[in-house]
């Protein structure tokens, strides 16, 4: 007989049972309200993301160095429009697919490549899938540290809803880890170079995964209200705010994940300073190799040519320092009226190889002793300075009266030099710096867009004023850099906005160019070797084509209006055809009514006169009437409308169409297309040129000749257009100078008409050029005695 304690137990046994089970089932909708709400979420965001990646690579194509560039971001446009779908599909598919894992107890933890890939060895892993995993680590590890708090109390509220197994970062299934994981599996359905990966990356960062913290807070209140673990406190910090949670997976044995631009200053200011540091030491070196070079030329000199320090074995006096920046002061004194009046290259060139001999004896004079000669030292700085700005009088990036100008500073340069000899080892030097500033704001001046002098005077000024008050203190050139840049900064202002316009209006023209190729396409692929009633045709070719252009630069080309515009055209030409037979004639008139709605709507829309409209519907009534009544389209466009209407088309009056008058898209590509056969070929890839301006970045400057063959203008390329990929140039002012296709650029630069100038600073390009001109000479071999 069982006893009924037994029995008891075997109750209460069987009603725990009941409410584990209603307990599981509870726990399983909660996981599934969690997973609705994380792929609703998810599903926004992403979509949020893909709005902004088609903005973010227009935006790069805009702003692309150079043409190859930019086709790269437009590919990669294409590609994520026509593939947006399926990557969201298959992103919500891998959520789904975490979250059926996740409830089974299968998911793994997942965890970044990275190390990974450090680990197996750079052999073994392709350079762009090292990139996409160190792209994708970064995320993760960021975002797990940005989010340890709410993913350590998210962590423990599924731990409960999976029964008490544990979860960590890795095998959260909304954690950063597995939602990248997903987002990579997804970005494998897209064509893109690496460079257009990491950027669709890095806007995942910022669109999807800075969206988690809302994420979390709605999910961490729908289990709170719930009763899963409502009193839990996330604290991340020891102590009496609790346990600190675990170190995020993809952060353990890892360097501290960057956080933020304050958290990366210290990590580029070291670069920088690395940089800075590397970029000086060759500066040093470049200055020891020139001071060298210059060794080697006074030691092949013959005995008595130069300034030697000895001379027939007997010691001769040196001129001192002192003696030398005396020497010059008086020179800049008495050779200012002369210099003043140089106004040309040659002369300011003339005057630059006589400096040196009239400071020898200037300074023998002071000295007392016209036999004294200068230090090997300074007369290597009078040589260096001397053909520093012997290059600057030959300079193709300084305008002939830029060069006058600037090459009147050798003798305040040639202090500075002997004063300070760091003036050609350091880039930082104030002189130096001067120089460059001035040399760059000359290289972008002409006559035409300095008008008003304003620039001239300023560099005239600038230079007169260190020819004045320069003695013997260096301060004067910070102080006279400032100045300058001073100007510069304000010039440059008014210059950035009326540059902002040009390239503003010129994107404006662009659009509408293009709209109006496109919409003449359309309109010729429908009427091209179609024998159709000329007024079918007219209509089509102009005010339609026109109303296109409209529909296209205001709705685009995904739009319900252009998709119904080109329905239009496609009804109309097929209106006009032969019809064979009662169903053909039927479906015509039964599509009169609409036809005529369209045409007024788009007709109206390019603002085509009230009257017009009506002889134009007066004249197509008399074409479909005639057509209904069995004529071929030409003898129905031929004859005269009888009193029988054609269904939704009323008569009113009898004058002629007036289509004929309005502006052709359509005409305008024929002549396009005409154009483009009769031109010559197109410069292959192969051609020097076209390489040339295709490597162009914005900001480069070109000097362009004139058709006289002589007037010269500078310009700034200022925009590549992402539509034809033209390129907009403006002067200093930022007034537009032209537009030129990148093969007829090519064209100029080949026949000499166009210059690409240099973007090296003056000052670095003189020091290279001033070495290979001694390397040169120190090469040639020594003429024999006769």
């Amino acid at each position: 007989m069982n006893n009924p304690e037994d029995t008891k137990k075997i109750v209460d046994l069987q009603q725990r049972q009941n409410t584990q089970a209603a307990g599981g089932d509870r726990l399983g909708d909660l996981l599934r309200a969690v997973r609705g709400t994380a792929l609703k979420r998810q599903q926004a965001l992403v979509a949020t993301l893909f709005e902004n990646i088609d903005d973010a690579l227009f935006d790069l194509a805009e702003k692309a160095e150079n043409n190859a560039i930019q086709t790269q971001y437009f590919d990669g446009m294409r590609e994520v429009r026509k593939k947006r779908q399926l990557v969201e599909r298959v992103y919500q598919e891998q959520l789904g697919r975490i979250f059926n894992d996740f409830a089974a107890g299968k998911l793994q933890a997942n965890k970044p490549d990275a190390a990974k890939a450090e680990g197996d060895g750079l052999s073994l892993v392709e350079d762009s899938e090292l990139e996409e995993s160190l792209a994708i680590a970064s995320t993760v590890a960021k975002n797990e540290s940005r989010l340890a708090r709410p993913l350590y109390a998210m962590n423990q509220r599924l731990s409960v809803l999976r029964g008490g197994t544990k979860v960590e970062d890795a095998t959260n299934p909304i954690a950063p880890a597995q939602l990248c994981q997903a987002f990579r599996v997804a970005m494998r359905e897209l064509d893109l170079n690496l460079q257009t990966q990491l950027i669709v990356y890095k806007l995942f960062d910022r669109y999807v995964m800075a969206g988690l913290d809302a994420l979390y807070e709605e999910i961490g209140a729908q289990l709170i209200q719930a009763g899963v673990l409502p009193q839990i406190r996330h604290a991340v910090g020891g102590g009496a705010r609790g346990p600190r949670p675990p170190m995020p997976s993809s952060v353990q044995g890892a360097p501290a994940p960057v956080q933020g631009e304050a958290t990366a200053e210290p990590g580029f200011a070291a670069y920088q300073a690395q940089y800075d540091s590397a970029a000086a030491q060759f500066q040093a070196e470049l200055y020891n190799t020139v001071r060298g070079l210059l060794a080697s030329r006074r030691a092949a000199l013959p005995q008595g040519e130069g300034a030697a320090d000895y001379a027939s074995g007997a010691a001769v006096p040196h001129i001192a320092p002192t003696d030398l920046l005396s020497a010059l002061t008086l020179l800049q004194n008495q050779t200012w009226a002369a210099q003043s009046s140089a106004s040309s290259a040659a002369d300011a060139a003339q005057a630059v190889q006589q400096i040196k001999q009239a400071l020898l004896d200037q300074a023998g004079k002071l000295h007392g002793n016209d036999k004294a000669h200068v230090a090997s030292a300074d007369e290597d700085t009078i040589d260096l300075v001397g053909m520093l700005f012997e290059y600057i009088l030959q300079d193709r990036n300084l305008p002939a009266q830029m060069q006058a100008l600037l090459g009147r500073l050798q003798i305040p340069f040639l202090k500075a030099a002997i004063l300070d000899k760091h003036l050609f080892a350091q880039k930082s030097h104030p002189a130096r710096q001067l120089l460059d500033s001035m040399a760059q704001a000359c290289m972008g001046w002409s006559e035409e867009s300095d008008k008003d002098h304003r620039l001239y005077d300023k560099v005239k000024q600038t230079v007169e004023a260190l020819l004045k008050d320069f003695d013997d203190d260096l301060a004067i050139f910070e102080k006279t850099r400032i100045d300058f840049e001073a100007f510069l900064d304000g010039n440059r202002k008014r210059a950035d906005l009326a540059e902002q316009r040009a390239a503003e209006a010129t994107r404006g023209r662009e659009k509408l160019h293009s709209a109006r190729r496109i919409s003449a396409r359309e309109i010729l692929q429908r009427v091209e070797g179609r024998e159709m009633p000329e007024i079918v045709r007219t209509v089509l070719t102009r005010p339609w084509a026109n109303y296109l252009v409209l529909t296209l630069l205001r709705q685009g080309e995904n739009s319900d209006e252009w998709r119904q515009a080109l329905r239009f055209a496609d009804e109309f030409v097929w209106s006009a055809q032969p019809k064979s037979g009662d169903a053909e004639r039927m479906r015509l008139k039964g599509i009169l009514p609409a036809l005529e709605k369209s045409l007024r709507h788009g007709l109206a829309t390019v603002a085509y006169h009230e009257n017009d409209v009506k002889q134009l519907m007066h004249e197509l009534n008399a074409f479909y009437t005639n057509l209904l009544n069995g004529e071929t389209p030409a003898a129905a466009e031929g004859a005269t409308a009888d009193e029988t209407a054609a269904p939704g088309f009323e008569i009113v009056g009898s004058a002629a169409a007036t289509a004929a008058a309005i502006d052709s898209p359509v005409e305008e590509e024929i002549v396009l297309r005409a154009e483009a056969a009769a031109a010559p070929p197109e410069l292959g890839e192969e051609d020097d040129s076209l390489r040339q301006v295709k490597a162009m970045k914005v900001g480069s400057w070109v000097e362009f000749t004139g058709a006289d063959g002589t007037s010269k203008e500078r310009a700034k390329l200022s925009w590549i257009s992402p539509i034809s990929s033209k390129y907009l140039f403006v002067n200093r002012k930022g007034l537009k100078v032209a537009d030129k296709t990148v093969q007829a650029l090519a064209i100029e630069i080949r026949r000499g008409d166009a210059v690409i100038l240099e973007e090296v600073p003056l000052f670095d390009r003189a020091l290279d050029a001033i070495v290979e001109r001694l390397k040169a000479a120190h090469a040639r071999p020594e003429t024999p005695a006769a």
